[in-house]
C-alpha cells in the first residue's frame, strides 16, 4: 500500500497535459521519485520514421558526458595481443570459444559485448542468442572494433546505445537520480543531439515528435520539444 500511496502522491506532482521545459522535467523527475534504491532516469523519444524502412533506421551510440551512475560489465571476444589489450583497458571479460559455450550454456553476466572483427565468426555461433538481448556486437554502435582499448574505455565511462523500435520510439538511460539536475541536462542533450544528427535523410516531416522523462518507479514527464531542439542546436 505504502507504494501505491507514493505513485499517486508522484503522479499528482505532474501535469501530463504539460510540456516542461528540460530543466523543469528533470527536477520534477528527481522530486518524484519515491523507491528506496537509486532509481534510473530514463529518455524517451517518438521520431517521425518509419523503422520497417533500411533508411529510415535509426541506430548508434554516444558516450555521456557525466556517465550513467552504474559500473558496466564488458565482455570481448579478442586473441593475442587484442586480448591483453582489452585486459588492460578494463574489461570484466577476454576469450573466445571459451565464452562462447558459457554463454551457449545461459551465462549473460555482463551488460556490453566487443569483439574483433577477425572474432566475429566465433561470435556468430551465439547470435541467436546475443541479439534479442542487444547483446551482439555491432559495427555501427562500435563494438566490432580493433581498437578495443578504446571501446572498452567508452563503454566504462558511460556510452549508450540507441536503436528506434518498431512504433518508432527510443528508450535510453540518461543516468540516475541522484545525478545532480545539471548533470542529467547534460547527458540528456548529448544523446538528443546524437538523435538529431542521426535523423535519416528519407525522414519526411516531423522528426522529433514526442519527448518524455521518466524515472524507473515515477511517472512520465513530457518535455518541450522545441525548447529541446534550442539546445541541440
Amino acid at each position: 500500500m505504502a507504494t501505491g500511496k507514493n505513485s499517486i502522491a508522484a503522479k499528482g506532482k505532474v501535469d501530463r497535459a504539460v510540456a516542461y521545459s528540460l530543466s523543469d522535467a528533470v527536477e520534477l523527475v528527481k522530486g518524484a521519485a519515491f523507491a528506496k534504491f537509486d532509481e534510473t532516469v530514463d529518455l524517451t523519444v517518438r521520431l517521425g520514421v518509419d523503422p520497417r524502412k533500411a533508411d529510415q533506421m535509426v541506430r548508434g551510440a554516444v558516450v555521456l558526458p557525466h556517465g550513467l551512475g552504474k559500473s558496466v560489465r564488458v565482455l570481448v571476444f579478442a586473441k593475442g595481443e587484442k586480448a591483453q589489450e582489452a585486459l588492460d583497458a578494463g574489461a570484466d571479460f577476454v576469450g573466445g570459444d571459451d565464452l562462447v559455450e558459457k554463454i551457449q550454456g545461459g551465462w549473460f553476466d555482463f551488460d556490453t559485448a566487443i569483439a574483433t572483427p577477425d572474432m566475429m565468426g566465433v561470435v556468430g555461433k551465439i547470435g541467436r542468442l546475443l541479439g534479442p538481448r542487444g547483446l551482439m556486437p555491432n559495427p555501427k554502435v562500435g563494438t566490432v572494433t580493433f581498437d578495443v582499448g578504446r571501446a572498452v574505455g567508452e563503454s566504462k565511462s558511460g556510452k549508450v546505445e540507441y536503436r528506434v523500435e518498431k512504433a518508432g520510439i527510443i528508450h535510453a538511460p540518461v543516468g540516475k537520480v541522484s545525478f545532480d539536475a545539471d548533470k542529467l541536462q547534460d547527458n540528456v542533450v548529448s544523446l538528443m543531439d546524437a538523435l538529431v544528427k542521426a535523423k535519416p535523410s528519407t525522414a519526411k516531416g516531423t522528426y522529433l515528435k514526442k519527448i518524455s522523462l521518466s524515472s524507473t518507479m515515477g511517472p512520465g514527464i513530457q518535455v518541450d520539444v522545441p525548447g529541446i531542439q534550442a539546445l541541440v542546436k
